[in-house]
């Protein structure tokens, strides 16, 4: 996925979820049309093995059919009955049973060929395709024609409503998010899922190859895909459950799950509640979690905490008791701390508040979080520890807010303290940790994840925020919203004002910086030479070179040789990696001074795999930082210039 482009709601020309479902109602009609009629002799070697029917003419079998692994089963209406050879299929984790039907109910249903069903107590209008396992379960049952959840209404942010998704089985968090970004593509979201919806009616309920459902008392009007696993499940209702062999989904031990969509590689545990939600890939929710009325991105966790009328992008961390609710957080990539409560949106009024999240938010321990709130435009910023924030907009990226330092009569006592850049400054160790994770950790494909943080849309925030910043004319000890009202219901000091630009403006240069190098270094491996001066002034036809180029010029880079441009970024690298390891070794400092044992049970900074890894990245940077520099100063055989001189 790639941000230079407007947001796209609109349904995928081929659905993966649609292509499924025809798939196996196709196998399901081919199954059918292939059966006959019981024999007489089968018919009473099934009454032997104490079976009964309430109409043998209406059970259907293919041509292979045996009745010999069916025993002490009760068939209902028109049922269609597959091979079943004993072959052992794996029931539970620990135990194999043999094929075929036993101790069972079934009526009005298909069982493909090779499942394996053993004291399943009630299983009416279904299709279990082949190899499929129904174990000592209750109820699993379709009322009629169905969508599988598809269609439901999940009310994100504002709880009275205004943004409305109707859930389908392929959304994802960037088309979520288009979606509720405004009330025309709401409404035209809703013209144009109509077609979709009546893809999903099915006149049963389907159970794809490869599943297995155990102990599970009730299972009704859902769809269940290829290599799903549901053990020990309190009930299931009107959900669809993507799955595959290489991406399957689990859901065990206690968890409940209505009018839902829970899709491929997801994990819902230990006592989860999902309702009228989407769970996208690889999402996993648990430990008694509560998740109403919200979509959920890849990768993010939910546990014990509670999410409602929210939409929560990817690599959220969320594994304690909290509250987020009516939060729009497509970016994701950030953390809920225990006790954290991002929902005080209506005392006593109708809940009809919500909150912009920035990528990468860090709610931290305990803190209370007023509403309405805009961090949009403040990504990778944290909320520290027991603060909390009054309704407010606050438009700079990377920063801390925390309690005040200091009280007078120059800002309302509720304010809290605002530390512009200070991500960058003082933590930049966790900035570069967090990016290496994100990417070393993402099993999703689908939504096109975006890892980098020091992106074309992150800079553009940084260089806005550093811009507003130095426009600050009066000179001052401290500064409130009065003064720069992207401060939002905070303080800063004259020193943190000082301090953020010169952050922010390093952090732009790196960028800049960067790119350049980049280019040269693809110009080198194309074997090109480059004009310097013409290549700054020649507009680029990649977005990405084009964006840093422009920056670069308006930043006044240029105004540097290349040599002197390639050095400042060699120093910039180096201090990048010292500010990473000063950022991890306070944390050692601090703990050294607290704990006896501290270094007992913690490695040096310097054995940290992560700075390990950055550190062998950095050097090799500066060896091809210096490779370029002389490069670019060799003298071109038969001429005086430099190679930098020659186009």
């Amino acid at each position: 996925m790639t941000e230079n482009r407007m947001p796209d709601f609109s349904l995928p020309e081929v659905s993966e979820f649609i292509t499924l479902l025809n798939r196996l109602r196709d196998r399901c009609e081919a199954f059918r049309s292939e059966t006959r009629p019981l024999t007489d002799e089968e018919t009473a070697r099934l009454t032997s093995l104490g079976n009964t029917a309430e109409d043998w003419s209406a059970i259907q079998v293919t041509n292979d059919f045996s009745p010999v692994a069916i025993t002490n089963c009760r068939f209902f209406g028109t049922c269609h009955l597959g091979v079943f050879d004993g072959t052992p299929v794996q029931c539970t984790d620990t135990q194999k049973l043999p094929s075929g039907i036993h101790d069972s109910i079934i009526s009005n249903a298909t069982i493909g060929n090779g499942c394996c069903l053993w004291n399943a107590k009630g299983v009416s209008n279904y299709f279990l395709d082949e190899n499929t396992v129904l174990y000592n379960t209750g109820t699993i049952a379709c009322g009629g024609s169905t969508s599988f959840g598809n269609g439901t209404i999940i009310t994100i942010g504002m709880e009275t409503g205004g943004r409305e998704i109707c859930a389908y089985a392929d959304l994802t968090i960037p088309a979520a998010a288009a979606i509720v970004s405004s009330l025309e593509n709401v409404e035209a979201f809703r013209t144009s899922i109509g077609s979709y919806l009546t893809q999903c009616e099915t006149p049963y309920g389907i159970i794809g190859g490869g599943s297995r459902i155990i102990n599970c008392p009730s299972i009704s009007d859902t769809f269940i895909g290829e290599a799903v696993v549901c053990d020990n499940v309190t009930r299931i209702h009107d959900t669809t459950i993507a799955g595959n062999s290489n991406e399957p989904t689990v859901i065990l031990d206690g968890a409940l799950i209505r009018n839902s969509i829970i899709q491929w590689g997801c994990r819902i545990a230990s006592m989860a509640i999902v309702e009228r939600s989407v769970c996208t890939e690889h999402s996993h929710i648990e430990r008694h979690a509560k998740v109403t009325n919200s979509i959920i991105g890849p990768n993010t966790g939910i546990a014990e905490g509670e999410v409602t009328a929210s939409l929560v992008g990817p690599f959220v961390g969320f594994h304690h008791q909290a509250l987020l609710i009516g939060a729009l957080w497509p970016e994701g990539h950030g953390n809920v701390a225990y006790g954290a409560n991002v929902g005080s949106n209506h005392t006593a009024k109708a809940p009809d508040q919500e909150i912009y999240c920035g990528e990468g938010l860090f709610f931290g321990l305990g803190v209370n979080i007023k509403f309405p709130v805009d961090l949009s435009r403040a990504p990778y910023s944290i909320i520290a520890t027991g603060v909390t924030t009054l309704p407010q907009r606050m438009s700079f990226p990377f920063s801390l807010i925390n309690t005040p330092s200091r009280y007078t009569n120059e800002f309302p006592p509720a304010y809290n303290e605002l530390f512009p850049g200070w991500v960058l400054s003082d933590n930049l160790y966790a900035v570069y940790r967090n990016e290496a994770k994100f990417r070393a950790r993402d099993t999703a494909h689908r939504s096109g994840e975006l890892f980098e943080m020091f992106r074309p849309k992150i800079i553009d925030m940084i260089v806005a925020a550093r811009d507003i910043l130095k426009k600050v004319e009066s000179e001052k000890d401290m500064y409130t919203d009065t003064d720069i009202p992207e401060a939002g219901k905070n303080y800063l000091t004259g020193q943190s004002l000082k301090k953020a630009i010169a952050t922010y403006s390093e952090q732009i240069e790196l960028y800049c910086l960067n790119g350049l190098f980049r280019y040269l270094l693809a110009k080198s491996a194309d074997n090109n030479s480059v004009d310097y001066q013409k290549l700054l002034e020649t507009t680029a036809s990649h977005f990405r070179w084009e964006h840093e180029r422009m920056l670069f010029l308006r930043e006044g880079f240029r105004n540097r040789t290349l040599q002197e441009n390639l050095k400042r970024l060699e120093e910039l690298v180096r201090k990048m990696l010292s500010a990473v390891l000063s950022s991890k070794e306070k944390d050692h400092v601090r703990g050294r001074k607290i704990s006896d044992t501290y270094d007992q049970i913690h490695q040096p900074v310097q054995n940290d795999k992560f700075i390990r890894t950055l550190t062998d990245i950095s050097e090799n940077t500066i060896r091809k930082i210096h490779w370029l520099i002389t490069s670019y100063n060799r003298p071109v055989h038969g001429t005086g210039k430099q190679s930098s001189d020659i186009g």
